[in-house]
């Protein structure tokens, strides 16, 4: 961890994230309290890492097969036979629930004339080829060969499927065709520990939507790695968005986060009262209390709860022992002990290099990037992630819904709530035409800002590293 140089690491006037967690109504953990930084150049990034099939061939074949992918959530899959279809590119990967509750994953491709062995996700008695009916087990042992007469040169074979490796972490499921790869928090090191006590594996997904962007992964999945953005594209948030105040950390090689804010007013609004704060807040969420809001009831009420009329952090305050209510209410865990922070703010953390499973005790939201037919496309994906009311088991996944083509984030407003739907279709407003103007431009050079951008230059580093064969190691 990199000591703060004010000549290079310049930050925002004005209070700061960690002046927040100094004024909690908890003592903030070590994890929030520490910052972590590396120093990189401000050299420009090519237009061609978004934009050039070269460079997607590259990822291909250097990247994606060595790192850990999110595949599947536990609640997609929970009764012994259930299986998930997870595709990337030209890869299929069919990821099926064993009778021991273990989860193993296999190219999802027929050995005999290589059809795919499934199409959608599902239960299963086995996995039997709909081409010519060739069968295997569960486990991915052969079961059946159709004319076994025909095929007496395969009996000396292990025709068993070939598998990836597998991993379990807070609900995720996790695989690989590296059979070599470091276990996941090994792969992750230092900041995979955060969620310990998070614990989104007591979560289950409770909205679950897709798109398909005109627009690179890359390209979108970088416009949710900074905030500051918001002041242009969001400024219906910035009355409760620190936005400039978010603190960007970077740990090792594969996890970042930002922490923005949230009961807090943007630094570029001024004049402004802490009521002020929560009227904004009640407007942008129509004062409901579910977790489509992410927030409990909000009110922009004059009982100040035994707090200070004159407290800066007052909105701060309110609304967190608010949350603490609201959340207990919505689902019997207990929440008296975590910081307004965890009850409040935006914890994106991203986990190289397509998703991002939000830390915190808000209802969380997971977003997942992956690239969808040429380096023009991509699928994003949201979940909503519910705490589990206490005592019950986690309700099955329901399928995505994928948004029609040309469809605005608004038609999945039943299932995100409009506030939420609202914030993505902005981000659209922008991201497609980022595709455009890159492929017209003249210099082909993206330039990134130092701090409030490092995330970004982060991913683009570690990419290089598995381009250049030092990653994974």
């Amino acid at each position: 961890m990199a000591d703060r140089d004010p000549k290079i690491d310049a930050r925002c006037p004005g209070p700061s994230y960690t002046d927040m967690l100094k004024a909690d109504t908890r003592p903030a953990p070590d994890y929030l309290i520490m910052e972590s930084t590396q120093e990189f150049d401000d050299e420009p990034l090519s237009t061609d890492r978004y934009t050039s099939p070269a460079f997607k061939a590259l990822e291909d074949e250097k990247m994606w097969p060595n790192v850990w992918q999110f595949a599947a959530r536990e609640e997609d899959m929970p009764e012994p036979g259930d299986t998930v279809v997870y595709e990337l590119g030209d890869k299929s990967f069919l990821l099926v629930r064993q009778q021991d509750a273990s989860v193993r994953a296999f190219y999802n491709v027929c050995l005999h004339r290589g059809r795919k062995l499934r199409l959608e996700s599902g239960p299963a008695i086995n996995l039997r080829c709909p081409f010519h009916g060739f069968t295997w087990n569960n486990n991915g042992s052969l079961k059946e060969v159709p004319c076994d007469w025909d095929f007496e040169h395969l009996k000396s074979k292990d025709l068993s499927l070939p598998e990836l490796k597998v991993e379990r972490w807070q609900g995720f499921i996790l695989i690989s065709e590296n059979q070599d790869l470091p276990p996941f928090r090994d792969w992750i090191g230092h900041g995979v520990e955060h969620y310990d006590n998070w614990r989104l594996d007591e979560c289950h997904t409770g909205a679950w939507i897709g798109k398909v962007i005109p627009a690179n992964w890359k390209a979108v999945a970088e416009a949710f790695m900074e905030a500051w953005h918001s002041i242009v594209t969001h400024p219906q948030i910035l009355g409760f968005t620190g936005d400039a105040n978010t603190r960007y950390d970077l740990y090792g090689d594969h996890m970042n986060r930002a922490i923005t804010p949230s009961a807090a007013l943007s630094p570029h609004l001024k004049g402004k009262d802490q009521m002020y704060v929560i009227q904004s807040l009640a407007e942008f969420t129509g004062g409901k209390g579910d977790a489509r809001s992410r927030r409990g009831g909000i009110e922009a009420s004059q009982d100040l709860r035994g707090f200070d009329a004159d407290d800066p952090w007052l909105a701060r305050k309110l609304l967190a022992e608010g949350n603490r209510e609201a959340f207990k209410a919505m689902n019997g865990h207990d929440y008296s002990a975590y910081t307004d922070s965890e009850l409040l703010d935006n914890f994106t953390y991203n986990i190289f290099p397509n998703w991002a499973p939000w830390g915190g005790m808000v209802p969380n939201i997971v977003y997942r990037w992956r690239p969808w037919g040429d380096a023009d496309h991509c699928l994003m994906e949201i979940r909503l992630l519910m705490r589990t009311p206490k005592g019950e088991k986690a309700p099955k996944s329901a399928p995505m819904f994928l948004i029609p083509e040309g469809e605005p984030f608004a038609a999945a407003s039943h299932l995100i709530g409009s506030a939420l739907a609202g914030v993505f279709d902005q981000d659209m407003s922008n991201l497609p035409y980022v595709q455009t103007g890159m492929k017209a431009s003249k210099n082909k050079a993206i330039e990134l800002g130092h701090y409030q951008e490092s995330r970004i230059r982060h991913f683009h580093q570690t990419m290089d590293k598995y381009f250049s064969g030092e990653l994974p190691g």
